[in-house]
């Protein structure tokens, strides 16, 4: 495809991603980047982990995609309680027959909120990590093609770790992104109080189908990544193992481990997403640094001497964006 045929291809599918942002901005109010970092993982077809206190619309975000983009939502309210049947499925007598049948659980949906994802014990979290990564489901002796697009949205509670079982390091690997929602600014806020307060709230409409979000994805294969972008995300993520590399050695103390090669995957698939929302056929530089925190941030394990002395992920990622030369 030449050139110019690509510019219109990105420019028509970019001109629809911004009818769907628009729609999903009609409902929610003041999440601007949570609604764009949303899309980027829908086009990608990756899993999204939120981090964020009660209150800051992280379900109604997360239905209103579903209702917008004309998918099927389900929401899963994990507790310590809870089974992996609760979640994949499981299997049923059936009297008539007088055999087993598979019953499928509430995981077969396209937009799953695994509402506080760290408080189900390490099995539930395993059937989920099966689901996530292979994007199947096995119940008894038979395996289920989960739907497409199918995306995991997981929100934790960052301030109550009371009964929680932190998220292990293999499936914190298999989120995509993990976006830490902020409160909305003030005249942002102001909106909702007038919506409470008037009792009229904006309903979602759909913009689009699940069959043009799957085309929608396909474009982004044709965002140009330049060899420079390529040579500066393997740069990023190296850092994270080697900080030394990059003239940081005094942080090597305080990194456990770096980020895996899923880092690379996700920047460079993620930017193109990023790119194409924004209405380029190319990645730049800016899309990598502003999608190395959301991709980074939960794929290096700090040390106990990062943590005695107060250090953050979010600061020793920025201390690599600084370090690294940008092409």
């Amino acid at each position: 495809m030449d050139s110019v045929s690509v510019e219109t291809t990105v420019d028509r599918a970019a001109a629809r991603l911004g009818e769907i942002q628009r729609s999903i901005g009609e409902v929610v109010v003041g999440q601007d980047r949570l609604i764009e970092s949303m899309l980027v993982a829908l086009l990608c077809r990756g899993h999204v982990l939120l981090e964020g206190v009660p209150g800051l619309a992280k379900t109604l975000t997360v239905r209103t995609l579903a209702d917008v983009v004309g998918g099927r939502f389900q929401r899963l309210q994990f507790t310590p309680d809870l089974l992996p049947a609760d979640v994949t499925g499981t299997q049923i007598f059936d009297p008539g027959s007088k055999r087993f049948v598979p019953h499928r659980g509430p995981i077969f949906a396209n937009l799953v909120l695994a509402d506080e994802v760290n408080r189900a014990p390490a099995k539930v979290q395993s059937a989920l990590l099966e689901a996530m990564e292979e994007r199947q489901v096995t119940i008894g002796d038979a395996t289920f093609d989960l739907p497409d697009p199918f995306v995991v949205l997981a929100t934790q509670n960052p301030i109550e770790q009371e009964g929680t079982y932190p998220l292990p390091e293999a499936q914190l690997d298999r989120f995509l992104l993990k976006v830490v929602v902020d409160y909305p600014a003030p005249e942002d806020e102001r909106r909702v109080l007038e919506y409470h307060l008037a009792e009229q709230f904006p309903q979602p409409r759909q913009a689009t189908s699940l069959e043009e979000i799957v085309e929608l994805s396909g474009v982004t294969q044709q965002v140009y990544v330049d060899e420079r972008i390529r040579a500066y995300i393997i740069s990023l993520v190296n850092a994270t193992r080697s900080p030394a590399d990059v003239g940081l050695g005094d942080m090597a103390p305080l990194l456990a481990y770096g980020a895996s090669p899923r880092a690379a995957i996700a920047l460079a698939i993620g930017s193109r997403a990023l790119a194409l929302v924004r209405g380029r056929a190319f990645v730049t530089p800016e899309d990598i640094k502003e999608l190395a925190p959301l991709v980074l941030r939960h794929r290096m394990v700090l040390t106990y001497e990062a943590e005695a002395e107060g250090a953050t992920v979010d600061e020793i990622v920025d201390r690599i964006l600084l370090a690294v030369e940008v092409p």
